[in-house]
């Protein structure tokens, strides 16, 4: 295996690999819309509608929703590269780019024995935490079925140390991984992220400082030297021959970012580490957090409280009509036709581009592929964060900064990981009932953060967001 072997695409460009899975995709359910994809010549600026088309085209008809994700994961899977072989050649194969062995790092403190939540300076336990998860509710901001899956790990406080089960956390350092609180929980996790002093430092220190045991990927060298952490894009075959050694059930959450074309790969990474783990261990189960800002199925109760919104008075009403015709219609379009059931919220964000968008939608494939193929998925709907990541692109901060005028709640990092673990050990200790359709599935326990029940569709506010949000910056 070449030293230099990479997880990559075909040729450089990350558009023409989206076009072809999107367009292999959508080749037996919907022939006109793969039709669309292979003739569109301004991708960047069309592909909300094409990644939209993918999900609509399932709605009603599970089969087609099914096939859709099959045939994208195996397009892409095709598609990948790891040097000179494909792929998935190149992690079952024999020849390894590194090998590592386990450093082992267990917590000092106590495990902590109740679920609690940090919100707004306060930490959130007991009736305190009933109370806004019901406020939540009412706000539109999470789902009913995301609320009684808090309180359910909140009524079992002895989930929170997920005993028997090794948490996999690739990306060990995001922001929004779960692993902080799964530490502070008494969990035990692998951490896997890049081998680099800033990143293995914060690692090491969570891992030190709070209660959980820490397993993270060490080189093995022989200068005595102690090199940690793992480059999931250029040491996958390693990293998938250590891992198969790591005792417990086995979750692999995919908590990885990256700018532009590189999260596509790293989507890839953690994908082919998925089918190989579940292949080689099926016990195996999968974690992921599904971005808000993307077009999702949503249940007729939601879109009730969208179409609630939209008839109340308010400031935003009484400025509609003449926003609307100075814009010519761009500007508060109303989010959902009255009584669909489902409706579709189409939150696609330009701004973040559609490799982005690429990324995630490999994952959510891979959760409906595999949750139909038995294997145990957790994939919730996770609220729009201020992350480092969203706030250093100034438009989508000026968006975020506003968002609260049009009934959307921004959370801070250390609210949005703890909820999202939370949910995290509620779906790996209660099984997922069955549902008659894969969005049914993604729409359950969704803490969309108010996106799915806002008054209006969310492009359509999102630039008037933004102008409203940059007096607020400045303040």
């Amino acid at each position: 295996m070449n030293d230099a072997a990479t997880v990559s695409f075909p040729s450089e460009s990350s558009t023409s690999a989206a076009r072809t899975v999107m367009a292999d995709a959508l080749r037996k359910a919907d022939p006109v819309g793969s039709r669309a994809i292979e003739n569109e010549t301004n991708w960047r600026r069309h592909y909300l509608e094409h990644f939209r088309r993918a999900v609509e085209a399932g709605i009603g008809d599970p089969a087609a929703a099914h096939a859709i994700a099959a045939d994208g994961l195996r397009s892409a899977h095709a598609l990948m590269r790891f040097g000179e072989v494909g792929l998935d050649e190149a992690i079952s194969g024999t020849a390894l780019t590194q090998a590592f062995h386990t450093r082992t790092i267990r917590g000092a403190a106590a495990p902590e024995t109740e679920l609690s939540i940090p919100y707004r300076g306060e930490r959130l336990a007991g009736a305190d935490l009933v109370a806004q998860l019901e406020r939540w509710v009412t706000d539109g901001i999470i789902t009913r079925s995301a609320a009684d899956a808090v309180q359910t790990v909140q009524d079992n406080p002895d989930w929170l140390r997920l005993e028997g089960d090794t948490v996999v956390v690739l990306g060990a350092g995001a922001e929004m991984g779960p692993y902080r609180a799964l530490l502070r929980w008494g969990a035990t996790c692998v951490a896997l992220d890049l081998p680099r002093d800033d990143v293995q430092g914060r690692v090491r220190d969570l891992a030190t400082e709070l209660a959980g045991t820490a397993h993270v990927p060490a080189r093995i060298v022989t200068n005595g030297a102690d090199d940690s952490g793992a480059d999931l894009l250029t040491e996958l075959p390693g990293i998938a021959h250590w891992l198969g050694g790591i005792e417990g059930r086995l979750v692999l959450g995919n908590y990885c970012y990256a700018d532009g074309g590189t999260h596509v790969r790293l989507s890839m990474a953690a994908d082919a580490l998925a089918e190989h783990l579940v292949r080689e261990r099926p016990d195996t189960a999968l974690a992921f957090l599904a971005t808000p800002t993307d077009t999702f199925v949503v249940p007729g109760e939601d879109v009730q409280l969208s179409n609630d919104a939209y008839g109340r008075r308010g400031a935003s009403r009484l400025l509609r009509g003449p926003l609307r015709v100075a814009s010519g219609g761009r500007l508060l379009q109303r989010h959902y036709a009255p009584g669909a059931d489902p409706g579709v919220c189409d939150s696609l964000v330009p701004q973040q581009g559609p490799n982005y968008a690429f990324a995630k939608r490999l994952q959510r494939w891979r959760a409906t592929t595999s949750r139909a193929e038995g294997t145990p998925v957790s994939l919730n709907v996770a609220p729009a964060t201020r992350t480092r990541s969203v706030l250093k692109n100034k438009a989508l901060a000026a968006a975020y900064a506003g968002a609260h005028r049009f009934g959307v709640e921004i959370f801070d990092p250390a609210t949005s990981n703890t909820l999202m673990a939370a949910l995290l050990v509620h779906d790996l200790r209660v099984a997922a009932p069955a549902r008659p359709e894969p969005w049914q599935d993604e729409a359950a326990s969704a803490a969309h953060g108010g996106l799915w029940t806002a008054a209006y569709d969310p492009r359509s506010a999102l630039g008037l967001a933004a102008v409203l949000g940059i007096g607020a910056l400045r303040g």
